[in-house]
């Protein structure tokens, strides 16, 4: 079932030209996911005191599981990696090498304070980026994230690639997506992910689709896409964290 989300207005998550761009960081090396969710936190609450901008925050982690505020204990089979719980909506995860996670620290209240429509727009984004390497990612009524279909696997199978998981702290989020580049997808294996069990979804990657990009490709697709459903960025050097 299509998701009924493609019909919302995105267009007032938009801040006004003239405003204060997004920053945009990029981290080379991998963050550890303790210290994302620490920086997070702080960015968000300056965020929301309006004493610093806006942020997105692009990096990797070193192979690890989340869990969410619906996350069950028999979503995780095998504990091959450590599990942090976590504050952000959805289940079970995994993160690590070969996969771009973007947190996204907005404050809603100066675009629009509306969930469903920041995460349309959220899916949006990742629709766009997907786009820019010819791959058809969809959403969908039923499950989070960005589907593509797979007849090749049979009829009606269709593979998660992003994943979508967000918390608010009044009005500003934190959190994110993350897009499957290039990750190794055994790692899914030991979790439930995203709590579907459903032998007709799975997970999948730009590269388990056939499309072999690096991660600076998927990043400029995504700050020109970011750009189009949610204004100017301003870039920042590259650092361990905001």
């Amino acid at each position: 079932m299509v998701n009924d989300r493609q019909n919302l207005d995105l267009t007032p998550l938009s801040r006004p030209a003239g405003d204060e761009p997004v920053e945009w960081l990029i981290s080379d090396a991998p963050v550890a996911y303790p210290e994302a969710v620490a920086a997070m936190e702080a960015r968000a609450a300056a965020i929301a005191a309006q004493q610093a901008p806006e942020l997105v925050w692009l990096l990797e982690h070193p192979a690890l599981y989340t869990s969410g505020t619906s996350g069950k204990a028999a979503d995780l089979l095998d504990p091959r990696f450590p599990l942090f719980a976590t504050g952000r909506g959805g289940q079970v995860t995994y993160h690590g090498p070969g996969q771009r996670v973007a947190y996204v620290m907005l404050d809603l209240k100066l675009r629009r304070p509306d969930v469903r429509a920041y995460v349309a727009s959220l899916e949006e984004w990742i629709i766009r980026t997907l786009a820019a390497f010819n791959v058809r990612g969809e959403r969908r009524e039923d499950r989070v994230g960005v589907w593509v279909r797979r007849p090749d696997k049979g009829a009606g199978f269709e593979d998660k690639i992003a994943a979508i998981g967000v918390r608010l702290k009044r009005w500003v989020s934190f959190h994110g997506i993350s897009i499957n580049v290039e990750p190794d997808l055994g790692h899914f294996d030991a979790i439930v992910p995203c709590g579907v069990v459903d032998p007709r979804y799975g997970v999948t990657s730009l590269a388990d689709l056939g499309h072999i990009v690096s991660t600076a490709e998927v990043d400029i697709a995504l700050r020109q896409t970011f750009q189009e459903v949610f204004g100017a960025v301003e870039t920042r050097l590259p650092a361990a964290a905001p």
